[in-house]
């Protein structure tokens, strides 16, 4: 996997689930999520927690991360090479 850490756009389903990955100037539809879990962040360097997500989204499988806080935000941290 390579590493991108770029802020992009996520749309949900109805469930909270990632459903359409906007990188760039283009959408990608998610197919599957195939992975998910909770990073609690190294506190002590001041990271808040974020729910994590491998999805397959078109050609990308990628790993999306979303911070709660201070705002909703949504991050592209790695895609498959």
């Amino acid at each position: 996997m390579k590493a991108v850490q770029q802020e992009v756009t996520v749309t949900l389903t109805g469930a909270g689930r990632p459903q359409m990955l906007v990188w760039g100037e283009q959408a990608f539809p998610v197919r599957a999520v195939l992975d998910q879990w909770r990073y609690g962040g190294r506190w002590w360097l001041g990271e808040v927690p974020r729910d994590c997500f491998l999805v397959q989204a078109g050609e990308l499988t990628a790993e999306l991360h979303r911070e709660d806080l201070p705002v909703n935000r949504w991050w592209l941290t790695r895609v498959q090479d």
